[in-house]
């Protein structure tokens, strides 16, 4: 398993559960130099000049420090898309700005994320619908990122964020009705704190659909600042024969270099 820490380029996040901010060379030194193996990143959309200083970082790190995978959530923050909009043009905004991170993500050998641009039931869309609009969504995309050889990471979301996708059992069934077999899961061990009985035995009945990891505690903090018990987490991970990232999509708390220096212990104590 290899770690990850995030970083947002999305100034409408401010205060959301990311532990770097704006500064992608200071993220990515100070990755480098407290010994994670990748960046995820949350950019504002596929193409502006960010990609310029991303292109940098594996230089500036002895590639050190790779992309693990880039979050599409600015496309509900900053624009307000969903892929389950009652407004079709809105959906097809959405498919759009997924697309363009799709293709920037692969650029740099990384797979992107929907999470929050799923959307919800709502405004008149029934739950059928929504799910109908969902699929039709990520068998469109979930086919262009196995174009560029990625896969795409479809993020299960509490009942807070969203009334489509909250369980596990949830996500596999949504994977299991796609046309395209290029989507796998990212569970986010904070949501799964929520909304499962069991989360280890969750992880081993995803198996191989699991494609990502969100590592944070059970208050959306670094792990060990909560009351996650993460052992039987990390053994039903080896139990799947998981190698892939543990990203800490976590609060700065209480700032941003604490939050990356307790994760980094926390994912080494927890995986060696």
């Amino acid at each position: 398993m290899k770690s990850a820490v995030t970083i947002s380029l999305v100034a409408e996040a401010a205060g959301g559960p990311f532990v770097f901010w704006h500064d992608i060379p200071a993220a990515a030194a100070r990755a480098k130099e407290l010994g994670f193996d990748a960046l995820e990143v949350f950019p504002p959309d596929g193409y502006s000049d960010y990609r310029d200083k991303l292109d940098d970082v594996s230089s500036q790190t002895q590639g050190r420090i790779v992309i693990a995978a880039m979050g599409t959530g600015a496309g509900w923050v900053k624009h307000k898309l969903t892929l389950t909009s009652p407004d079709a043009t809105i959906r097809e905004n959405a498919r759009k700005f997924i697309r363009q991170i799709v293709a920037t993500a692969a650029c740099f050998n990384a797979p992107a994320i929907v999470g929050s641009m799923q959307g919800r039931s709502e405004h008149g869309v029934t739950r059928s619908q929504a799910l109908n609009h969902l699929r039709d969504a990520l068998n469109e995309i979930g086919e262009d990122a196995r174009s560029r050889n990625q896969i795409l990471l479809f993020e299960p979301l509490n009942r807070y964020e969203t009334n489509l996708i909250n369980t596990v059992q949830q996500g596999i069934e949504l994977l299991a009705s796609l046309e395209t077999k290029n989507v796998r899961l990212l569970l986010d061990l904070f949501h799964t704190n929520i909304e499962e009985q069991d989360v280890a035995a969750s992880i081993r009945l995803a198996g191989a659909a699991v494609g990502h990891i969100h590592l944070a505690d059970s208050n959306r903090r670094a792990a060990g600042f909560g009351h996650t018990d993460f052992a039987p987490i990390i053994k039903a991970l080896r139990d799947i024969h998981f190698t892939g990232y543990l990203s800490a999509e976590i609060l700065p708390l209480p700032n941003s270099d604490a939050a990356a220096v307790q994760t980094i212990q926390a994912f080494k104590a927890l995986t060696q």
